[in-house]
């Protein structure tokens, strides 16, 4: 970050980094035993505890001048007002517009969308209770019992995700299927176990040209087709796109295409009718609750002071650790079995908003962006790669999340996974210093030789910064919340990096490649002229292998 309206922070952070020196987390409560008080707020039903994070007061001050430098109050007023904000594809990024309840005029270059978003969206949730209550029928005249998304990248990942996380308040004679992957085993693997008669599946693609989906899409269509003739089609596929003529084309009815637009990036896309198997799912009352949640956090973001909101206070945090700290990466781990896709749906939410390597001038950037991030659920995380969080040679930040309340589960258990989260974000600030360890191991009789070859083995550096949000109740607003504040913390980070958060190019080369490929794949005599060598030699041993 080398912007010279952004030199004066930059150097005021730089230099706080170092008075800081060897200060640790647990000297910060020792400071200030009422910490907590001040390094947390607590919104609606999420309360976002940034305690254990290596800021103090100046750190947070500083970091606050650094986002009023690179003017996030007014990049964030342009974004809400539908400016071009995506300037590679010459876009707003209007997905706040899909939350909109009250249907206040919302901007895209000029143009009000809430006219068209509210026409959508009744319309997508019309269509979602019929086929909910039955109303709606596949070619036999059955209820739909089995819904089939059919999409790649944010037309899986969030649906995906938002049905695994609310499948409390998914209807019993419901289930829910994800097909994304080219690979013919995901949905060979989908279609083993259902009747087609009675399932529904929708497309989802913008453009109804995504060569994974509309792969998946056409092998779906041939199933159908053999078995319950080419008439029936109608009547089991639906679509979600902005390419009407493609759809039609596929032989699919207008009262079943569903709109969503240009502005809408794949990644947030889960808030359109691209979360119509959601609103099937659980229903059009839930899934407006699920819209109010995204709602009540794009007021906060506008309008919290911005030492008090939340997604201001996770981005800034976060490039703390990012460039002056030179962390890599991040962690996020719900406390949460529904929640197991969560992480995932910040992978693709986080990298391919914030994995650039030029700002929006074209320009190559000097200093770290965006983190890689991962997570699994807690308590499988303990047993796997919390190893390397508590003793490894990489600092990890983590973001711990956990619900009150359980939602149709055990009590006794969910009190025991409680306590399991709170322990982990104790234990990684707190560590286990060696005098405790050879005290602890001198009280249990080891012998002093012992003591001396295990001990440093049993120690915890300590000193590793987490966040918790603390959730009163995983339900379909908290969880609307708990998206949009990571949306708009990839905003801000952007503002500060001052790149695009809503193009995705280096997707693209892979894909342009495996078009020029599929061909020499699948034809053994085409010739390899031009490739690489190491493509080459692939191409061969895989035709030597075919051919056998």
């Amino acid at each position: 970050m080398d912007r010279s309206d952004l030199s004066e922070p930059l150097f005021a952070l730089e230099a706080h980094r170092a008075d800081m020196g060897e200060t640790t987390i647990a000297d910060l409560f020792a400071k200030d035993p009422q910490r907590f008080a001040d390094f947390h707020v607590a919104l609606d039903d999420i309360l976002f505890d940034f305690s254990k994070h290596r800021v103090d007061r100046v750190t947070l001050a500083l970091l606050l001048d650094l986002a009023r430098a690179a003017k996030l109050e007014k990049r964030r007023a342009a974004f809400f007002a539908g400016d071009i904000v995506n300037p590679t594809e010459y876009r707003p990024a209007l997905h706040m517009a899909l939350r909109n309840m009250r249907g206040t005029p919302m901007q895209a270059a000029g143009f009000d969308v809430m006219p068209e978003v509210l026409a959508a969206r009744r319309a997508m949730l019309a269509f979602a209770e019929d086929v909910r209550n039955g109303r709606v029928r596949g070619a036999t005249d059955q209820m739909f019992t089995d819904i089939v998304n059919i999409g790649i990248g944010g037309s899986d990942l969030g649906p995906a995700m938002a049905a695994e996380a609310l499948s409390p308040f998914i209807a019993p004679h419901l289930k829910l299927h994800f097909v994304a992957n080219v690979d013919g085993a995901d949905l060979a693997d989908t279609l083993k176990g259902i009747a087609l008669e009675r399932t529904l599946f929708i497309i989802c693609s913008k453009t109804f040209t995504t060569l994974e989906t509309m792969t998946n899409a056409a092998a779906a269509r041939k199933a159908v087709a053999a078995k319950l003739g080419e008439a029936a089609i109608a009547a089991q596929f639906c679509a979600v796109s902005a390419a009407p003529e493609e759809v039609a084309a596929f032989g699919i009815a207008a009262d079943r295409r569903f709109l969503f637009w240009d502005w809408v990036g794949g990644r947030y896309s889960v808030w359109s009718s691209i979360g119509l198997s959601l609103a099937i799912g659980i229903g059009a009352a839930q899934f407006e609750e699920f819209l109010r949640g995204g709602e009540a956090i794009d007021r906060h973001f506008v309008e919290a002071p911005l030492a008090r909101n939340i997604p201001v206070l996770m981005a800034l945090i976060e490039i703390w650790y990012r460039n002056f700290w030179d962390y890599t990466a991040q962690a996020v781990i719900p406390y949460d079995q529904r929640l197991a896709r969560f992480p995932a749906y910040l992978q693709q939410l986080e990298m391919e908003s914030n994995g650039k390597s030029v700002d929006l001038a074209g320009t190559q950037i000097e200093s770290a962006t965006g983190a890689i991030l991962f997570g699994e659920p807690g308590t499988n995380a303990q047993h796997a790669f919390f190893q390397l969080l508590h003793q490894g040679t990489e600092i990890v930040p983590v973001d711990f999340l956990v619900a009150v309340r359980p939602t149709a589960a055990n009590l006794d258990q969910h009190r025991l996974l409680l306590a399991n989260c709170l322990a982990q974000s104790a234990a990684l600030m707190r560590g286990r210093p060696q005098a405790e360890v050879e005290a602890q191991m001198r009280a249990q009789g080891v012998s002093e030789e012992e003591i001396a070859s295990l001990a440093p083995h049993k120690t915890f550096a300590g000193n590793r910064p987490s966040g918790t949000f603390l959730l009163r109740q995983l339900n379909p607003r908290v969880l609307g919340e708990l998206i949009a504040l990571y949306e708009h913390k990839v905003f801000v980070q952007s503002v500060v990096w001052n790149i695009d958060p809503f193009d995705q190019w280096g997707v693209e080369l892979g894909k342009g490649l495996a078009l020029q490929l599929a061909p020499l794949v699948a034809d053994k005599n085409a010739p390899l002229d031009g490739l690489d060598g190491s493509t080459t030699g692939l191409l061969a041993q895989l035709r030597k292998w075919s051919a056998r």
